[in-house]
């Protein structure tokens, strides 16, 4: 009998209607598909890459991943941990009483994605483009990794990639955009999965230490927002044309691209207006309140290239997901991949020095496994 691939496994187990005989399907599905896998089971053969390895942060050096099989690269940055005051303070011009009160949070090191994850990178996974490529070179023979990565690949493609990226889908430099959370947490584990190096989206309180760059300032470079120009893409200086390609702009201090405007980027956490009131001091090692599925009220930070309002770009500013993000979704149930109208959200990945040590520590920042699968079995259409 032919064995098929985990992927068509995985589209004729969800496609069938649930009877007591395709139940065991499912758990098949639930055994096999590395969705359902601790990402600390794709660490055990981590493929070599310089600079890459360090066991202090002393140690930590910058590094090129390239997406295996692919020419595609992107470099990650150390960024050294430490304390600093997260929020803003009460006479920050544009203030929100969600950034409030201000706390010191101590952070540890990671590594952090030069600029936001772009089209190319993010095609590897959104659209097959690796898988492809593999189908056509004959001599290609797969290993536990793409083997691994290939079964969480190609969610539901997108309707119309244009509306979702103002018309730069697939173009190299610019930022992926469109993306829910979740379409950004599984494509870290998919990363996690090809290199064998712990891939995830930061956590709100990383994000903000990262983008300040040890600034208490209301943007990394200082208060005057008249300097934004040299840093951030924003309604004004876009023509309202949308985002531009990554790294036109200056740097922070830390040698990071775009953290104010251009995308927004989504974080690991669910929005609450009183998070920051009942935060305590061992609530900052992961998300306060982990992201919910693909719905909403979750939280992308930075601004973006529609924002008018400069204060919108501030460090502190905390904007979060909301249903107008998906009115033109076409697909029933909406799609947990992508948001027809928010093309002004996008992501970029970091890595911690030090990976979760526990199954109960890593979940707390990975994708639910339990939203693919429901996803996939009220929309049985195949990819």
């Amino acid at each position: 009998m032919m064995k098929l691939p985990l992927p068509v496994l995985f589209l004729l187990s969800t496609a069938l209607t649930f009877t007591a005989g395709q139940m065991l399907i499912a758990a098949e599905e639930r055994l096999e598909n590395p969705i359902f896998k601790s990402s600390l089971e794709f660490l055990k053969t981590p493929l070599p890459v310089d600079n890459s390895t360090a066991t202090t942060e002393s140690a930590m050096k910058a590094y090129i991943e390239k997406i295996p099989g692919t020419e595609v690269t992107f470099k990650m940055i150390p960024i050294k941990g430490g304390k600093f005051l997260m929020g803003s303070p009460g006479g920050e011009k544009g203030r929100l009483d969600d950034e409030g009160p201000q706390h010191e949070v101590e952070i540890k090191p990671f590594w952090m994605e030069e600029h936001e994850t772009t089209w190319k990178e993010f095609e590897q996974f959104a659209i097959g483009l690796l898988q492809r490529a593999r189908a056509q070179d004959l001599s290609f023979e797969q290993s536990p990794q793409t083997k691994l990565a290939d079964a969480m690949a190609s969610p539901t493609r997108v309707w119309d990639p244009g509306v979702i990226s103002y018309g730069h889908f697939g173009k190299p430099g610019y930022p992926a955009s469109g993306v829910t959370v979740y379409a950004a947490q599984v494509y870290c584990k998919w990363l996690t999965a090809l290199t064998g190096r712990y891939y995830r989206l930061p956590t709100e309180a990383e994000w903000e230490y990262a983008c300040r760059a040890g600034s208490a300032k209301a943007f990394s470079f200082g208060d005057d927002p008249d300097v934004l120009e040299d840093y951030a893409w924003f309604f004004d200086n876009t023509d309202g044309e949308g985002y531009k390609r990554v790294k036109q702009k200056e740097p922070n201090a830390w040698g990071l691209y775009d953290m104010h405007g251009n995308v927004a980027e989504w974080v690991l956490e669910q929005y609450s207006p009183d998070t920051y009131k009942n935060r305590k001091p061992d609530m900052f090692g992961a998300p306060v309140k982990k992201p919910s599925g693909s719905g909403f009220g979750q939280i992308a930070r930075g601004g973006h290239c529609e924002d008018d309002n400069l204060s919108d770009l501030r460090s502190a500013r905390r904007l979060f997901s909301i249903k107008k993000w998906k009115d033109g979704d076409p697909q029933f149930p909406q799609s947990i991949w992508w948001t027809t109208d928010a093309p002004f959200v996008g992501f970029r990945v970091v890595r911690p020095l030090e990976p979760p040590k526990t199954e109960e520590e890593a979940q707390l920042y990975e994708p639910d496994p339990k939203v693919w699968f429901d996803y996939a079995e009220l929309n049985s259409r195949q990819q």
